[in-house]
């Protein structure tokens, strides 16, 4: 019977690829910069198995993802920073603080008795109000004064104007209700429009940054991931393009060869197939 690998395996693994006489030469020369590229890439193949409802291969690109988690606690164990069980611990501690709901007296083994239960969308709003009080006193006590200080960076520009307007509401700056957004939406597009009459290509950009910026807002308004809502637009895009140059070549045409008109039917002719 082959045997069945564990975590315990995979951390020896991890220390083998590093050993500095008998490791590998590439595993040896990475850093925690040289390979964050590549969990960025591991993150993105995760959610493409999912979004492609490949589920069977979710749980190899799962693997991937979690031998980055791997690599970088055997870094920061050899720099004496961290290692995978203070990891873990830090984890485990973190999200059971921040389940009171779940974890009454604050310890992995306590329960909540089901019948103090709330139901229904207060007790979810409840929740919510706790986690963020929560999640606020953590930044607090890591020394992030400022309300969107610790939001990264490096995150996609979509998700990460998502986040800075979901905290900035936590402060109450947002706006109540879905319709004024969508106000904010077209003045914002006029705005757009009267930089393009004058041809004011800075101009240009900010106020498409802005309109850019205030469809995020109108998306979490309506309970819509703006990051996963463009990428549904994307492979809907796709399809439909490969779906038209499939109509001109069985039809004998060069797509790229076609009036705009012509390309106009088609475009037609793929959406009403659908």
């Amino acid at each position: 019977m082959a045997r069945h690998y564990t975590v315990d395996d995979l951390l020896y693994l991890m220390q083998r690829l590093r050993d500095p006489e008998t490791g590998c030469p590439w595993d040896l020369k990475q850093s925690f910069n040289s390979i964050a590229k590549h969990t960025l890439e591991e993150v993105y193949e995760v959610i493409d198995s999912i979004e492609h409802n490949n589920l069977p291969h979710l749980g190899e690109e799962l693997g991937d993802l979690l031998f980055q988690i791997i690599f970088y606690s055997q870094l920061g164990a050899e720099q004496d920073i961290f290692d995978f069980d203070s990891v873990v611990h830090g984890l485990v501690e973190k999200l059971v603080r921040r389940h009171p709901h779940v974890f009454p007296q604050g310890t992995l083994e306590s329960k909540i008795d089901p019948r103090c239960r709330a139901d229904g969308a207060a007790e979810e709003m409840r929740i919510k109000k706790v986690w963020e009080k929560l999640k606020a006193e953590e930044r607090a006590e890591k020394g992030v004064g400022k309300t969107l200080d610790d939001i990264p960076l490096a995150i996609p520009a979509l998700s990460r104007a998502h986040k800075l307007q979901k905290r900035a509401a936590t402060k109450g700056f947002d706006w109540q209700h879905s319709d004024q957004v969508v106000a904010v939406v077209r003045e914002e597009l006029k705005e757009l429009e009267a930089e393009i009459a004058v041809n004011n290509s800075a101009a240009i950009e900010d106020e498409l940054g802005d309109l850019l910026f205030s469809c995020v807002n109108l998306a979490r308004h309506l309970s819509v991931d703006p990051e996963q809502a463009l990428r549904k637009a994307n492979h809907k895009f796709q399809r439909r393009f490969e779906a038209m140059e499939n109509l001109a070549a069985r039809s004998g045409s060069d797509f790229s060869l076609l009036s705009t008109e012509q390309m106009e039917v088609l475009w037609a002719e793929v959406k009403l197939s659908e």
